[in-house]
């Protein structure tokens, strides 16, 4: 009888061992996994986040009752789509504080939803204000609102030091664009991609209204 208790004490102790090991392992994954996230939050988090250029430009379109704002982030193929949402934005949005709020934030999805699938990428909503961002993606940012490159020295290498200052000089010849002119818009917005990949150590490729 002792023996066969014992048999079931260490057979619960054991499984309660097994039991702690998958625990602990499954919080490793989990770690893992929240640690991906973020990783991925934050390669991304420059055009989807309430604090990017894309929402920037969205919000200047909304004060200025300006469209074209923008309209220079998504291809002309998705074009009619904004402007339908846009024109619904304005005719809606003096209604209520509610109302603004709720169609603004329409609008900010759509268009963000729109800019990420001509990335290829789903949609995640937009992020809020805070949200952690690259450094170098800052130091980009800081690079074009300055109109030099020292903010990135010391992040890239010699070697590509070169090709980056070509596209950025790219990026500045087009930057004082009419923003009434979307396709020279677009065309600015497609070398500050290829400036901003290339920054984060990855050659553009495929890039356009819909990419960054």
């Amino acid at each position: 009888m002792k023996t066969i208790e014992k048999k079931v004490e260490t057979g619960a102790l054991n499984s309660n061992r097994k039991s702690k090991r998958e625990v602990r392992t499954g919080l490793v994954s989990l770690s893992i996994l929240a640690l991906w996230i973020l990783s991925a939050n934050v390669a991304y988090a420059h055009c989807d986040t309430m604090d990017g250029p894309l929402i920037a430009d969205a919000r200047k379109a909304l004060v200025q009752n300006n469209v074209n704002y923008a309209l220079k982030w998504i291809s002309a193929a998705n074009e009619s789509e904004i402007r339908d949402v846009f024109s619904l934005v304005m005719k809606v949005k003096g209604l209520s504080p509610e109302a603004e709020e709720l169609s603004e934030k329409y609008f900010f999805d759509t268009l963000v939803r729109i800019h990420r699938a001509g990335e290829g990428v789903p949609f995640t909503g937009v992020k809020p204000s805070g949200t952690p961002i690259d450094e170098k993606v800052l130091a980009a940012d800081k690079s074009i609102e300055t109109g030099d490159l020292t903010p990135l020295k010391g992040m890239i290498s010699k070697d590509d030091m070169p090709e980056l200052t070509e596209r950025f000089e790219k990026v500045m010849s087009l930057k004082n664009f009419d923003v009434n002119n979307v396709e020279a818009g677009r065309e600015y917005i497609e070398a500050y991609v290829q400036f901003f990949k290339f920054a984060e150590g990855e050659e553009a490729h495929n890039v356009g209204p819909g990419t960054d």
